[in-house]
């Protein structure tokens, strides 16, 4: 078994899985603000999907890593021990930041769809989870 590759498809998947939590998250607090849109006569903001998706990038990252690991390990540059390590750790750290990342975001719709108000400000609370995930991908490429 080549643990490297190993280490790439773990990468991946962990990232993924924190996505998809994520995403779980921020789409619940966008469809519960718009619930309450619709209870009180008020329009909607469809500008919450963009809370709910935000979390999806990390399976992205996720995916451009493992390619680059991959080719790495291929190519006999990073020993198969440790592109494993990176690769969970990696994972991790993706993984974690889309789970924060959708916290966020339903916080933000939350607020957004109560007030109206504010969707530049918790757009940048949002983006400040997503740069975990940025710079886990770009440290781990470099490495």
């Amino acid at each position: 078994m080549n643990f490297g590759l190993l280490g790439a498809a773990i990468c991946m998947g962990i990232a993924a899985i924190g996505s998809a939590i994520g995403i779980g998250t921020a789409g619940q607090g966008a469809i519960g603000a718009w619930k309450r849109c619709y209870v009180n006569n008020k329009p909607a903001p469809f500008i919450l999907t963009v809370f709910a998706g935000a979390p999806l990038t990390q399976t992205i990252y996720g995916f451009l890593l493992m390619q680059s690991m991959t080719g790495k390990v291929n190519a006999g540059t990073m020993e198969p021990g440790f592109a494993l390590g990176l690769g969970l750790a990696s994972g991790l750290a993706m993984c974690f930041s889309a789970i924060a990342q959708g916290k966020a975001g339903a916080a933000g719709s939350d607020a957004l769809g109560e007030t109206g108000k504010g969707f530049a400000q918790y757009i940048m609370v949002v983006g400040l989870c997503e740069t975990v995930a940025l710079f886990a991908m770009v440290f781990s490429m470099i490495a």
